[in-house]
């Protein structure tokens, strides 16, 4: 038999085994700083994209990523350049981490700052712009480590450039879902009294289509927001963040359907409760400093650092020192509600829970203030 058949095999002769977790990382301001610096000295590429992945030690190609499925990528503009258009089926977490400028992202113009958040959907040409006089350093996060993984990440260089589209549809448009050859005389109907159903071809391949917009996430109004859960006192349970919501992600709790990103503010001398989950994250702490404990092995982080700090299932929990601390932090949990398999242990105590598919967890927040 040749070798490219496929095969059979005995799975009691080949159990998967449980997951091997990833050790936490941790990428230094220093080496983030140093990095930068050395893609700001660099002859400007024909594309304009003065880029490097941050990758684990332990990944592999085909996609390479700071945890399983999350690529981090750090980019850096100088003063008065811009980036060529590109657009990719990955989606992407925007992070400006110094300097400014702007991004137009399907035609819609995002004037950033440090510390602001954005999101680019998927196949959204953009491209990236700095106006002012200091380098643009970003971080950005985005899932082409996993569609990389599946052989299914397609990215297209120089794009039509998209203009910006009207606010508002003409009413003698024609919408496409009105047509009635994609409609099925079937339609859609329940097969069984258990809730199975049955739906036809032509609506398998035209679902309703909900617009996928980038959204802006000013750190300035963010931080309003979220300088007032210090309030919550040190007999407060919970993490206090905000989610940089999405309402395309709905029930999945994204600010991308793979990632969401969020801000916490933790005050001095906090020290959370040991959890984990099947999710990984990853935190920038942009003031402040601390420690984690991760799969039982101390590390200690500071503003400008860059962390693996929860690899998928590994028990772990975070402390600030003497200054407040800020941080964003990225992780797959919407894909993994997506896939019901995001297992949650909020408490080690309590069981775990498929979180999207079962109930989850309560705080005291209403006790704490």
């Amino acid at each position: 038999m040749s070798d490219s058949q496929p095969r059979f095999l005995d799975p009691a002769e080949h159990r998967p085994q449980q997951p091997g977790q990833w050790p936490a990382v941790t990428i230094p301001r220093e080496r983030i700083e140093d990095e930068a610096a050395r893609l700001g000295a660099l002859p400007r590429p024909e594309n304009g994209r003065r880029e490097s992945m941050i990758v684990h030690p332990l990944a592999t190609a085909p996609g390479l990523g700071l945890a399983p499925g999350i690529r981090v990528m750090l980019s850096v503009l100088n003063p008065g350049e811009a980036t060529r258009p590109v657009r990719h089926n990955s989606t992407q977490v925007n992070f400006c981490i110094a300097g400014g400028g702007y991004s137009v992202v399907n035609g819609k113009r995002i004037e950033f700052e440090r510390y602001d958040v954005w999101n680019t959907p998927s196949y959204a040409t953009y491209r990236h712009v700095n106006d002012t006089q200091a380098p643009q350093v970003r971080l950005t996060y985005s899932n082409a480590a996993l569609l990389e993984k599946m052989n299914a990440h397609i990215v297209e260089e120089d794009p039509p450039l998209v203009e910006a589209a009207p606010d508002e549809a003409q009413p003698d448009e024609a919408q496409p879902n009105d047509d009635p050859r994609r409609r099925s005389p079937f339609g859609t109907f329940q097969l069984t009294d258990d809730g199975a159903w049955m739906m036809p071809y032509e609506i398998l391949i035209n679902p309703p289509a909900v617009e996928s917009r980038a959204l802006h996430w000013p750190w300035q109004q963010v931080k309003q927001h979220l300088d007032k859960l210090e309030a919550l006192g040190k007999e407060y349970i919970g993490r206090r963040l905000y989610l940089l919501y999405n309402p395309i992600t709905g029930r999945t709790n994204g600010t991308t359907p793979s990632f969401f990103a969020t801000m916490t503010i933790r005050p001095p001398k906090i020290i959370d409760r040991p959890h984990r989950h099947i999710s990984a994250a990853i935190n920038y702490y942009f003031s402040g400093s601390g420690y984690s404990v991760v799969a039982g092995q101390r590390h200690e982080w500071k503003a400008g650092d860059l962390m693996l700090s929860a690899p998928g299932w590994a028990v772990h929990n975070h402390a600030s020192y003497d200054d407040y601390v800020y941080e964003l932090t990225v992780q797959d949990q919407p894909l993994n509600i997506a896939m019901e398999s995001l297992l949650w242990q909020e408490n080690l105590k309590m069981p775990a829970a498929v979180l999207g598919a079962e109930t989850g967890f309560a705080t005291n927040r209403s006790k704490a203030g």
